[in-house]
C-alpha cells in the first residue's frame, strides 16, 4: 500500500495547529539508524486509509519528496471527540532485520463448526491480533484461524495456530500462550437439553 507524505520543517504546538487547520496531519518517520524525519499527510486521505485493516498491519511504501521508503504504522493519536487524527508515527523497515508487530486474526469456518450447529455452542473470539516476529518480506497481512474443529468446552491457544514460514510468536506470547478462541455451551441451552429428558426409545437412568 502506498502512502504519500510531504516534508515539514516547522514543529511545535502552533505549527501543528496550523497544519491541522489546513487539512494536514503532522507525523514523524523514525528508525533504521536514520534521523527522525518530520512529515505531513493529507488528513482526509489518511482518515480513510486508517479505516482499512491493511494500513495497520502491512508494510507501507511511503513516498516523501520523490524518495520511497518502507515503513510500518506504529502510533496514531486521535482527537478525543472530533473525527480528527492529531499525529501519526511511522517506523522505517530494514529488510534484513526482524521486526515485531501485531497481525490481525481472521476467524474461519465458525458457522460450519459441528459444536455450533448441533450442540448450540457459542464461539468467543478472545483476542483479535497476535504479536509476531519475522523479516519484513515474510510479514503476513493476517493469520487465518480455522474454527472448524474446536469442540464445546475447548479453547484454542496461540501455539495451536499454524504460522506461515519464517513467522514466529514473540517470546512473551510464546511463553504466555494466550487463549485465542473458546467454545462454550450457554447455560440456557444446557437447561433446555436437560428438561427435554431422554430421547425416544431411551430408558431414563435409575
Amino acid at each position: 500500500m502506498k502512502v504519500v507524505a510531504f516534508e515539514r520543517s516547522l514543529q511545535g504546538t502552533g505549527a501543528s495547529r496550523r497544519l491541522r487547520n489546513s487539512g494536514k496531519t503532522p507525523g514523524i518517520v523514525y528508525g533504521a539508524d536514520k534521523e527522525v524525519q518530520l512529515v505531513e499527510l493529507d488528513h482526509n486521505a489518511l482518515w480513510h486509509a486508517l479505516k482499512k485493516e491493511v494500513f495497520h498491519s502491512s508494510i507501507l511504501d511511503m513516498e516523501v519528496a520523490g524518495n520511497s521508503q518502507q515503513v510500518l504504522l506504529r502510533d496514531v493519536q486521535y482527537h478525543p471527540f472530533k473525527q480528527m487524527v492529531l499525529h501519526v508515527d511511522f517506523q522505517r523497515v530494514d529488510s534484513k532485520k526482524k521486526l515485531h508487530t501485531k497481525v490481525p486474526l481472521h476467524f474461519m469456518n465458525q458457522e460450519s463448526n459441528p459444536a455450533v450447529k448441533l450442540a448450540g455452542a457459542v464461539i468467543t473470539h478472545v483476542i483479535n491480533e497476535l504479536e509476531v516476529e519475522c523479516l519484513p518480506g515474510d510479514l503476513p497481512e493476517f493469520l487465518e484461524i480455522d474454527l472448524a474443529k474446536i469442540e464445546a468446552g475447548q479453547s484454542m491457544h496461540a501455539k495451536d495456530i499454524a504460522l506461515p514460514k519464517g513467522v514466529a510468536l514473540v517470546a512473551h506470547v510464546d511463553t504466555e500462550n494466550p487463549v485465542i478462541a473458546s467454545a462454550t455451551v450457554p447455560a440456557a441451552v444446557v437447561s433446555d437439553t436437560a428438561a427435554e429428558g431422554p430421547a425416544e426409545g431411551e430408558t431414563p437412568a435409575a
